[in-house]
């Protein structure tokens, strides 16, 4: 005890500076060969995970503005393509107008012709039955009128011709002096 005594508590005891050197030598040998790798492999681990998200992400971003110019390049074509249908469908409504008014015209023409030729037919008929009728009233009021019979044909034609000349001389006249 007396060494004890004399020591002096600013001085350390070789055994123990020694001996805890030694323990921090093995607790830094310790550290450096297995705890510091492994920190070292979590960060290198999370460096890349994070690097590898970067990159995905700008991938991603590029991926996205290729997609969202391919599709407006679509967009754009549809637009496109949907204003040529509708100027062809345009196109082939007036094409399909103009043939059915052609068509109309040309069926009101025939209509018209048709009618025509029937009404000059029936005027043609109404003038041969009128005729025939005005002409046998016609010889029995002159039978009646002159007192003697008019049945021989070709002079009763004769009368009735005579007569109806007379009749659209007279209409023409009328018809003149109106105007």
């Amino acid at each position: 005890m007396a060494a004890e005594e004399g020591a002096s508590p600013l001085r350390p005891d070789w055994w123990e500076v020694l001996i805890t050197g030694l323990g921090f030598l093995i607790l830094l040998y310790i550290v450096v060969k297995f705890i510091a790798p492994t920190f070292e492999k979590i960060y290198q681990d999370r460096k890349e995970a994070i690097e590898g998200g970067l990159a995905k992400a700008e991938k991603a971003q590029a991926e996205a503005a290729a997609a969202r110019e391919e599709y407006n390049q679509q967009l754009e074509s549809a637009r496109l393509e949907a204003q040529k249908i509708r100027e062809d469908a345009r196109a082939e409504g007036e094409q399909i107008v103009a043939e059915h008014k052609e068509r109309a015209a040309t069926e009101a023409a025939r209509i018209t012709e048709n009618a025509q030729k029937t009404i000059q037919a029936e005027r043609s008929a109404a003038l041969v039955s009128l005729r025939t009728e005005v002409g046998t009233l016609a010889t029995e009021l002159a039978s009646k009128i002159v007192g003697e019979s008019l049945n021989d044909d070709e002079r009763s034609n004769r009368v009735v011709d005579r007569f109806l000349a007379d009749l659209e001389s007279s209409q023409q006249r009328s018809a003149g002096a109106t105007k």
